[in-house]
């Protein structure tokens, strides 16, 4: 091989490369992330230790829906997010009574997320009315999870959504759609 073939084949290397780490970077950035899942706050639905890849793109065009499971960044500690679930949507009225039901708009909804009935409705015993940007979650494992009902966390701004969790892809033997896990 001469030395112009050998600078061709090396220049072409690199393109390549380049190309693989730009659309890596658009992708991790724009479009997907993995996000560990770390305690027991999503119970059974996702478990500690579960790989998830977060889907960016979809809220960009769409607004997130009601049971969608989220991950959005907790704004009290860096790099630190939170995976749970969408109960309540912007302009709604929420309130959880001391029986451990969900109430929207003053109507109870129906709903089989829960890993068990809730004991404590923390700040959400008092209606809370939802801002036009902002979402009320909870964790499936709701008298294990800091979501809504905890002041430190509250409604969640839509600003701060990352993304819809959308695949489980560790462990293998549990890989999945997340809106597939029930």
């Amino acid at each position: 091989m001469s030395g112009n073939e050998k600078l061709k084949e090396f220049l072409s290397i690199s393109v390549y490369l380049l190309i693989v780490l730009f659309l890596s970077y658009m992708f991790v950035h724009f479009v997907g992330q993995r996000t560990l899942v770390n305690g027991v706050s999503m119970e059974d639905t996702l478990q500690d230790g579960d790989n998830l890849l977060v889907d960016k793109l979809t809220y960009r065009f769409n607004d997130p829906e009601r049971f969608d499971v989220i991950v959005f960044k907790y704004t009290h500690k860096d790099n630190t997010y939170y995976v749970k679930r969408i109960i309540g949507l912007p302009g709604e009225t929420v309130q959880i009574d001391n029986t451990g039901a969900i109430y929207i708009n003053g109507n109870q909804i129906e709903e089989h997320y829960g890993y068990e009935t809730i004991k404590d409705p923390g700040i959400a015993a008092a209606p809370i009315t939802l801002g036009e940007d902002e979402f009320f979650v909870l964790g499936d494992n709701r008298n294990n999870s800091a979501d809504s009902r905890v002041a430190q966390v509250g409604n969640i701004d839509r600003d701060i959504i990352v993304g819809r969790a959308w695949v489980r892809i560790w462990p293998l033997h549990n890989a999945g759609k997340v809106a597939d896990i029930k």
